[in-house]
């Protein structure tokens, strides 16, 4: 059976203590440490969040890899350099805002800091926005969260749109990079996700349901573990 990785999203925490809650979700089976980071335009609810100060706090206490999936129009080199020296492995960037020359540059200097590159499909952006650069990244990021099944604050639904996005998605990896990930993420609990974990991601992303779930980390992690296994394997994937 595929094992599908769970990275722990670091967008629903507590900040002034970060390194005890990501030593637990290490601990509890998260495969992977996932650092949103944003800046005051594209994700205007979670500003000045993430970034190589927060990576930095939290290397020393996980040995998992640590990705940096940031919101913004804007990812320089000094940015780049930043967060490798502090231990990130991955940058996933908006496919909207890196297209053309800009992305190369992008990649090449990620290439150069020795970590990995994913473009992110935020919501409603068509597939397409991939179609050339598919065969240089590492990820291919979807965003699946919707607008209708909201609480306005940490609980969201996916998008009607979204199964059928993803068996694309998958589609294209496996015919043109199969090395790539695909990952989801947003608007995804335990008791939701079995229908896109029938299309076959590889990772999948989970904050407010690792982080805000009443009974804890440990058994939040377990309990989206047991149902991301048991989806798997019911799918035969």
């Amino acid at each position: 059976m595929k094992h599908i990785k769970i990275a722990a999203g670091l967008a629903h925490v507590d900040y002034g203590h970060i390194r005890a809650i990501v030593e637990e979700a290490d601990k509890a089976g998260a495969d992977y440490i996932h650092s949103d980071a944003a800046d005051m335009a594209d994700l205007r609810n979670m500003q000045l969040m993430g970034g190589h100060q927060i990576i930095s706090s939290i290397r020393p206490v996980t040995d998992k890899m640590i990705e940096c999936h940031i919101y913004s129009d804007k990812v320089d080199k000094i940015f780049i350099e930043n967060i490798a020296a502090a231990g990130a492995n991955m940058l996933v960037v908006p496919a909207e805002h890196y297209l053309g020359a800009p992305l190369a540059y992008l990649i090449n200097y990620c290439r150069e800091a020795g970590m990995k590159v994913g473009l992110t499909l935020g919501c409603y952006t068509p597939l397409c926005f991939v179609d050339e650069s598919i065969y240089d990244i590492d990820r291919l990021h979807i965003v699946t969260h919707g607008v209708d099944e909201t609480d306005g604050k940490d609980n969201w639904g996916w998008r009607k749109s979204v199964p059928d996005l993803i068996r694309r998605a998958r589609k294209m990896i496996d015919e043109k990079n199969p090395t790539c990930e695909l990952a989801i993420d947003g608007g995804l609990r335990h008791d939701n996700m079995e229908p896109l974990i029938a299309c076959n991601p590889d990772v999948i992303v989970l904050s407010s349901a690792v982080f805000k779930d009443a009974d804890g980390i440990t058994a939040a992690v377990k309990k989206c573990r047991k149902a991301i296994d048991e989806a798997a394997a019911k799918h035969q994937l």
